[in-house]
């Protein structure tokens, strides 16, 4: 499977959004391509390089399909897009074409059977019920309540203020409960962190 990557410095997950701005040639013809074709396209996370300009040297090997949601024209002149995360991908080769623009050869990635929100999830889930609260959250139509481990972990990983890095990290993590866990420790090292 070829995909077109619009390498970010964010990582998206599965059932999340995004809002992004469209300004450079190379990524209005390929969501112009992608509209029309009604295809998504592969956000990843950028390592070494830059959003604007030439390809990045280096980005995350594990991304995620973005479907386009909504489209507007916005007061700067800009193209505005909104993007829901699809299926995660995993990137087994790239091309960089003349207008800069990576196509990625890629592997979709299984998804493991979503399970329940358990009691041990509680702190989670209403951590989650409380960010849907903040007005950038709200703006998205994100957080409030979910029903299982998947939509609860990749919500929290997308929102919270972890490193990129760390973000990497948890999207390649295959197991939702193992996120949750994951995602568990980071909070706790935030805490320390703030307390120090």
């Amino acid at each position: 499977m070829t995909l077109p990557l619009f390498p970010l410095n964010t990582v998206l997950f599965p059932g999340c959004r995004l809002d992004l701005q469209i300004f450079e040639a190379r990524y209005l013809d390929m969501i112009g391509r992608c509209m029309k074709q009604g295809a998504g396209f592969g956000v990843v996370s950028i390592i070494e390089g830059q959003e604007v300009g030439e390809a990045p040297q280096a980005f995350g090997k594990v991304g995620c399909e973005a479907l386009i949601r909504d489209w507007q024209q916005l007061p700067n002149g800009l193209l505005g897009i909104r993007v829901e995360g699809g299926r995660r991908f995993h990137v087994l080769d790239t091309e960089v074409q003349a207008d800069q623009l990576t196509l990625a050869e890629v592997r979709w990635l299984e998804e493991c059977a979503d399970q329940p929100l358990t009691e041990e999830h509680d702190d989670l889930a209403a951590l989650l019920g409380a960010l849907a609260l903040h007005p950038m959250v709200a703006a998205l139509e994100m957080g409030g309540e979910v029903t299982g481990q998947q939509a609860l972990a990749c919500q929290l990983a997308y929102l919270l203020p972890f490193e990129p890095e760390q973000k990497q990290v948890l999207l390649e993590m295959d197991e939702p409960s193992v996120r949750l866990a994951r995602i568990q420790v980071l909070l706790e090292q935030l805490q320390g962190d703030r307390l120090a």
